[in-house]
């Protein structure tokens, strides 16, 4: 019934056969939920006519969640009613220009950066998902990655955003000025009311909104409110960014692009424990370097079980070529066992000279410390480090048997709070017997860790929730964010009043109401978090 009526009003396709609902009842994260209906939708039209008919037909508690490519770690993407797949038709790179690119969202990031490349430019805020992610879910979760600590996150790259907003119309955000602000609030229409009431809220609340911003260099937990209103500029594509699709859905995307430097080196330390990480960092980030990047003992072990696929990832055409491009860890290995942690701090600029002097001088900065480093000789080789990093990930998910269990995956402190947090937070890990790895962008102090579990286990829906909170308090407790980029979804959004306070939480509640009074797009993140719901929709 539903899928004829949908068929009536979108050109695009209508799916409710049982392999596409299973597809879309998963993405990266924990839990299994099943839609009732997917839709294709061809082109901002079709947005625009199932928003009208989902207000249309109330009496069917329908709602709308856009998904791209299903690598979201918090169940952002699942919901029971209406999935909205991008990648089929809204999928285009409309233009790539001098610095900044239109694109639909839809896009994969892997193909975008190749039409960028091509110009000279690039996209610095892709994540580790890189080869596998859309850009549209970069924007959704305001991503990060290994050049956040230099270039910030994709929030600061969007210049303007096609929504369609819950009226059914599509409208275009970018930063404003005052006048264009005053204009836009003086519009008697859907967009002018959405002007001035979240005008409104940012004015009346100015103080207590800047105050609330978490103290560290990324964040994704919440609606990012204080980075909207300045009291010059106005820009309301800074709320969307990080919104998770629960204030109406993206069409089209400008994003600014900078110029990659064309030189770099990477410094590579590893640590046999991890009592001088914190030093190590705060000596490091004193010259600069472009990316901080880390993985554990664990992730490297993993990556020798899996042998062939990093292999073929690392382009070794046979063992012996893979085994000369692991000698120093196989080194290690044999002469006292694989480094706790490995730090990766790759240097760049515009000058090859200057480059080899930054990471030598860095290295230099460490010689007291009487710890294992070496400096890569070339790109080929510091790409080694770089699959691993970015692979740590997809490496867990091979193993058997054993499921990933992003839900601490994301946590965040300032580096130099790193002595004092490290340890406590290892205390508590510690006590609940998990296997887990650890990476994460180690410059911005930003961790992922990510327990192997067996989701049949009974004690996990008991772990999850008392481990969290845990964690989170810690974190908090060190002016930390729950999230720095993988953001909230069904996983942690539930902790945003505990992270924000009460005051906070209730503006995040009334930004809802702005732009999605009748609860329509992805509803249950970001505000109205139900985790009891979140624990029994675990994937068994």
């Amino acid at each position: 019934m539903l899928k004829s009526e949908l068929q009536k009003v979108v050109k695009g396709e209508v799916l409710d056969d049982e392999d596409a609902l299973t597809k879309y009842s998963r993405d990266a994260s924990l839990f299994k939920i099943k839609p009732q209906i997917a839709v294709w939708p061809k082109d901002s039209e079709d947005i625009q006519s199932l928003v009208r008919f989902v207000n249309d037909n109330t009496e069917k508690n329908l709602s709308l969640t856009a998904r791209s490519a299903g690598t979201d770690m918090t169940g952002g993407p699942l919901n029971e009613s209406i999935i909205l797949d991008f990648l089929p038709h809204i999928s285009r790179i409309k233009e790539v220009g001098d610095g900044y690119a239109v694109t639909q969202p839809g896009v994969f990031y892997r193909d975008f950066e190749k039409e960028t490349l091509k110009r000279g430019f690039l996209l610095p805020s892709y994540p580790a998902s890189r080869e596998i992610c859309s850009v549209g879910g970069m924007v959704a979760n305001n991503s990060g990655g290994e050049k956040t600590l230099t270039y910030g996150d994709t929030g600061d790259y969007v210049e303007e955003l096609k929504v369609v907003l819950s009226d059914g119309n599509e409208y275009l955000f970018q930063a404003l000025n005052r006048a264009e602000l005053e204009g836009k609030m003086k519009q008697e229409n859907f967009e002018g009311e959405i002007y001035r009431r979240a005008y409104r809220l940012l004015e009346e609340n100015y103080d207590l909104i800047k105050n609330a911003k978490p103290k560290v260099s990324k964040n994704s937990a919440g609606y990012l409110l204080w980075d909207i209103w300045d009291r010059n500029t106005f820009d309301l594509t800074k709320l969307f960014a990080g919104s998770q699709g629960t204030l109406g859905v993206i069409t089209e995307i400008k994003f600014r692009l900078i110029k990659p430097k064309p030189y770099s080196r990477m410094l590579v330390v590893f640590l046999k424990d991890l009592k001088p990480l914190a030093e190590v960092v705060n000596r490091v980030l004193k010259y600069k370097p472009e990316s901080f990047e880390s993985y554990d003992d664990k992730t490297l072990k993993l990556v020798f079980r899996f042998l062939p696929d990093m292999l073929k990832l690392m382009g070794a055409k046979n063992l012996i070529s893979l085994g000369w491009k692991f000698l120093p860890e196989l080194k290690m290995l044999l002469t006292g066992g694989l480094p706790k942690l490995v730090l990766l701090a790759e240097f760049t600029g515009d000058d090859s000279d200057e480059v080899v002097r930054q990471v030598g001088q860095a290295r230099k900065n460490l010689a007291d410390m009487s710890l294992a480093s070496r400096i890569t000789k070339d790109a080929a080789e510091a790409n080694k480090y770089w699959i691993i990093r970015r692979e740590s990930f997809n490496l867990l998910r091979k193993v058997k048997g054993k499921r990933t269990a992003p839900f601490i995956d994301d946590v965040i402190v300032r580096p130099e709070r790193l002595p004092e947090f490290l340890p406590k937070l290892e205390e508590i890990l510690n006590r609940y017997k998990l296997n887990y790895t650890v990476a994460g962008h180690i410059g911005d102090g930003n961790f992922h860790i990510i327990p192997l579990v067996k989701l049949h286990d009974p004690n996990l829906r008991q772990i999850i929730p008392e481990l969290s909170k845990k964690v989170y308090e810690l974190v908090l407790g060190f002016d930390g964010s729950i999230t720095g980029e993988h953001n909230d979804g069904l996983i942690r959004g539930t902790y945003l009043k505990q992270m924000y306070g009460s005051e906070i939480y209730s503006l995040f509640e009334e930004v809802k109401k702005i732009f999605d009074p009748n609860n329509i797009f992805n509803p249950g993140k970001k505000v109205g978090v139900n985790f009891e719901y979140a624990l029994n929709h675990i994937e068994a």
